[in-house]
This record gives C-alpha cells, sequence and structure tokens, in this order.
C-alpha cells in the first residue's frame, strides 16, 4: 500500500504559526498531535494491508520504527486481530542503506545480479515487486 504526506507538514506549520502566536497550544502539544494522527494512520493503513494480504504478522524497520509509541499504537492494533508484531531493536532500524546493501548480498549469493546499464534509482520503489529468491515461497492465500 503506498503512503503519502504531502501537504500535511505544510498545513500544519501554517497552523502552528497561527496558534502559537494566539497562544492556544504550545509546540509540545502541536508535535504530540502529529505524532498521534500520523501513527494512527500507520497503524490503520497496516491493519488493512494485513486484512487485504490475509497476514497476520507486521514487522516495523526504519528510522520510525524506532519510536516507542508507534511500537506500542502498532501492537495494540495487531493484538486486536490475534497476530504477532515484530518491531526490531533500534540498532537494526536506522540505517537503511545497511538494509539496502544485506539484501543485495543475499540476491548475490543466489544468483541474481543487474547489469550497471540496467539498474537506477527511484523514490517510487515497490519493495513488494522485488523477487526474493532467499526465502521459501510464503504460504499465505488471499481470502
Amino acid at each position: 500500500m503506498d503512503v503519502s504526506f504531502s501537504g500535511i507538514l505544510t498545513h500544519v506549520e501554517q497552523e502552528a504559526k497561527k496558534h502559537l502566536i494566539k497562544g492556544t497550544l504550545t509546540k509540545a502539544d502541536l508535535c504530540y498531535s502529529l505524532q498521534e494522527t500520523l501513527f494512527a494512520m500507520l497503524v490503520e493503513i497496516t491493519e488493512r494491508a494485513m486484512a487485504h494480504c490475509g497476514q497476520n504478522q507486521v514487522l516495523i524497520v526504519g528510522g520510525v520504527g524506532c519510536n516507542k509509541r508507534l511500537q506500542e499504537m502498532m501492537a495494540d492494533m495487531v493484538k486486536s486481530r490475534g497476530g504477532t508484531l515484530c518491531a526490531m531493536d533500534h540498532r537494526y532500524c536506522i540505517d537503511n542503506g545497511a538494509m539496502i546493501a544485506q539484501a543485495g548480498i543475499m540476491a548475490f549469493q543466489h544468483g541474481v545480479t543487474t547489469k550497471l546499464e540496467d539498474s537506477w534509482c527511484t523514490q517510487r520503489f515497490r519493495t513488494d515487486q522485488v523477487k526474493t529468491v532467499w526465502r521459501p515461497a510464503s504460504a499465505w492465500k488471499h481470502t
């Protein structure tokens, strides 16, 4: 599932200036509300993906995955669905470059190579379209 938060930060910045000047909210309140809203969106999207794909497991990685509040919210949702959550230790969440390199090493070890002229970078890369030859095929079926 694709996620885009474009426009949210711009809107918050514009509204924040008004409210901070008026004193109707504090910076702490604003940051907390923004975090809760964005994390709630991530949890809802993840729950939809679980239902759509018939999955009951969630793995949180990446820099945002280190956030204990996101881990707590995701754990509550996963538990309510009878699933399991794996929230990685922060040592494994902070460097996406290392994660990409590890995937490249595993692919290379299993005979997957790409000629330089056939390679490119894109911000819209879909990780669900990568053929992971180093893992056995998934046993789940869409219901």
